[in-house]
């Protein structure tokens, strides 16, 4: 499972899951546009888990990747054991590019900068508390920035994670650094 929050990197975590050689599952629902060229790689359902539906077809996701964001991860049956790969950006970078993607859409943030980054911040505490707390999850964090930096390295260390079966340099190659286009502003001191 990929999770994170949005705008994280979960999309790209997808891609090179589906190069390395996983069986992804994805209804394709959702199509590519301007903020995810490559597409959005999300399961519809998955936005019915807070609304307490029947959670029996999350069994056919074993053994593939799904991408579930955080916050549908308290929503999860114990019944499943779930390897979660959690992506982590840096959240200015995060919240730049929800901005941009809300903006594109004609929906611009309501909310001042400093409030998402608190209501994310503590989004991630509790998220934290739920995947160290249940015995379900087992979690490996992998950082957006890095991949971007050394994706060799880190498609190596998520392949470890998922058994070592995946095509490293493929998941490696399917990482496109021209799609890094919210970058953190970095202080002049």
């Amino acid at each position: 499972m990929v999770s994170g929050l949005p705008r994280s990197g979960t999309s790209l975590m997808m891609q090179m899951l589906e190069a390395g050689g996983l069986e992804i599952l994805t209804d394709r629902f959702r199509t590519a546009d301007e903020s995810n060229p490559q597409g959005y790689y999300e399961v519809e359902r998955v936005k019915e888990l807070d609304k307490g539906g029947d959670p029996s077809w999350l069994k056919e996701s074993q053994g593939k990747a799904i991408k579930i964001i955080a916050f549908f991860l308290t929503h999860l049956p114990d019944t499943l054991n779930y390897s979660v790969i959690f992506m982590q950006r840096d959240m200015t970078e995060i919240v730049a590019s929800q901005n941009k993607m809300l903006s594109q859409r004609g929906q611009p943030s309501e909310a001042e900068d400093d409030q998402v980054l608190d209501a994310f911040k503590q989004h991630l505490l509790r998220t934290r508390a739920v995947l160290t707390s249940r015995d379900c999850f087992e979690s490996l964090d992998v950082n957006y920035n890095e991949i971007l930096e050394d994706p060799f390295s880190q498609a190596k260390n998520v392949s470890d994670f998922l058994g070592g079966a995946l095509n490293v340099e493929s998941m490696a190659a399917a990482v496109n650094p021209q799609l890094y286009r919210n970058r953190a502003q970095l202080n002049a001191d």
